[in-house]
């Protein structure tokens, strides 16, 4: 019977670093950041057809926020956010709008899927773009030796078929990596560090939920770790 599915959480990534293991090994990671990462609204299944949490990163100036997305905030009585996001869950996975989501949500040796859009880099050839291996180096290629060859086929049927793939614009695309693993995790200053790379470019945003083809562990909160308010 598959799990219920909870929350994810919005992130920032600052980078990569590396964390040492008590046996002196060291695990490359890429460090990811919450801040003040609230829930703003909450979609049912009476009001608005489905189930989902949309939660919302940092604070932004109210200068900056437009007249409806203050009424908005306003409703959940949270600051205005910076970035907002949603993410589909199970009925009894909805959580409160105002309620502030904690780092300690995943845990340390957990599976986990992050989605972000990746790095542009512009107009690229075939062998960067599409891993080519171009064209002899010796043997009467001439200035052609990184191009992709040919496009076509012959006479019949006489054109290039759509999505052939050739040189082109590379990156700026919606990105998920699977199965990652959570090295990490420090709650009090809002920090996970994911092993290895994540997909984006540094101070950009990162959505990370629990892994959909690994299981969650028994120990993982549900429907989520949240911080509690002070007194």
């Amino acid at each position: 019977m598959p799990q219920p599915v909870r929350t994810g959480l919005l992130a920032k990534k600052l980078g990569m670093t590396r964390i040492f293991r008590d046996d002196g090994t060291h695990v490359p990671v890429t460090v990811l950041h919450l801040d003040q990462v609230q829930v703003v609204a909450a979609r049912t299944q009476e009001r608005d057809g489905y189930t989902a949490v949309q939660i919302g990163w940092g604070k932004a100036k109210v200068k900056n926020v437009t007249q409806p997305q203050r009424g908005h905030f306003a409703k959940a009585k949270v600051e205005p956010k910076r970035k907002l996001v949603e993410f589909r869950v199970d009925a009894d996975a909805l959580l409160e709008p105002g309620a502030t989501l904690s780092a300690a949500h995943f845990v340390a040796g957990q599976k986990v899927d992050v989605t972000a859009t990746s790095k542009g880099k512009g107009f690229a050839g075939s062998m960067k773009r599409w891993n080519f291996s171009g064209l002899e180096a010796s043997h009467g290629v001439s200035i052609s030796h990184r191009s992709h060859g040919s496009t076509g086929n012959r006479q019949d049927p006489g054109k290039t078929f759509k999505n052939k793939k050739m040189a082109g614009h590379l990156g700026v695309e919606r990105i998920t990596t699977l199965n990652l693993e959570v090295a990490a995790v420090d709650a009090a200053k809002g920090l996970i560090m994911v092993k290895g790379s994540v997909p984006g470019a540094k101070d950009g945003y990162v959505l990370v939920r629990d892994a959909v083809k690994r299981a969650r562990p028994a120990d993982a909160a549900y429907p989520a770790a949240l911080i509690e308010a002070a007194a």
